[in-house]
């Protein structure tokens, strides 16, 4: 009888605790974007200087974001192989289980690069970091593949999510072929990262408050960079995107069922 009560009043806890941080978490996104993005501004510096200042800026409120949630017992975390990570012209591709999975790369990342939904560039909690941070809006397919390959050229890092979209549990991978096509064109470092939720929480068919019996755990593994010279050699490029397209689907299909995800 205790252990059941002691099990609610946990489950309560954790479901008011995780209200608290997304509502922080918005909160956090609006003050950056009317207080402390403006006083970046007001610092000397070239385009790319305040864009980098800006990513900084929210590397660490997302990991005082990710403490945060450890520390309220919302989640706990392991990541191996962070030495692989943070590096110039670096293309991170990862699965996408869940919704925090962007904010725990970014956390852990000083400074990078990501695609973001067009429609937060609308949200007022999400728009100025957004900006400021210079993060690429999916909206025009072919500006934002152009404006992927020109950063990474320059040595920007980048993080992008094959599937484009959160993963259903239990549902096949399905990669959309941008991630291949801004892979080979920029001729980038491809950082393959596996990402497990356990137990599943977030993901694109969970509300907020619909969280798990117990907190959950997030794995990330960064793997080893991935060989292009096979496919950077195949004409036409399109054929070669395809190839790679689904070399990325069989490469995480088999790494995330080795995980156990």
């Amino acid at each position: 009888m205790l252990e059941k009560v002691l099990r609610q009043l946990n489950y309560c806890w954790r479901l008011f605790a995780t209200g608290l941080s997304f509502s922080i978490f918005g909160l956090s996104g609006f003050l950056l974007w009317v207080v402390f993005f403006p006083l970046l501004g007001l610092w000397p510096g070239t385009p790319t200087d305040k864009k980098r200042r800006a990513q900084f800026c929210v590397h660490y409120s997302f990991y005082f974001f990710i403490g945060l949630m450890h520390r309220i017992g919302i989640m706990t975390y392991e990541i191996s192989g962070l030495e692989k990570l943070n590096r110039p012209g670096q293309l991170v591709l990862a699965n996408h289980p869940t919704l925090i999975d962007i904010v725990f790369l970014i956390s852990r990342i000083p400074a990078i690069n990501c695609i973001v939904k067009e429609k937060l560039l609308h949200n007022p909690f999400t728009k100025g970091p957004i900006m400021n941070a210079g993060y690429i809006s999916n909206g025009v397919s072919e500006q934002m593949i152009r404006q992927c390959v020109e950063g990474l050229n320059a040595g920007d890092s980048l993080i992008i999510f094959p599937e484009g979209t959160r993963t259903s549990p239990n549902r096949e991978f399905k990669f959309q072929r941008g991630a291949a096509r801004i892979a080979l064109q920029a001729n980038a470092t491809v950082t393959p990262v596996i990402i497990s939720c356990t137990p599943s929480t977030l993901s694109k068919s969970d509300k907020w408050y619909q969280i798990p019996e117990r907190r959950f755990h997030l794995k990330v593994q960064v793997r080893d960079d991935m060989v292009l010279d096979e496919f950077l050699a195949i004409e036409p490029k399109t054929i070669a995107v395809r190839r790679f397209n689904r070399y990325l689907q069989d490469y995480f299909r088999h790494h995330t069922m080795e995980s156990g995800v």
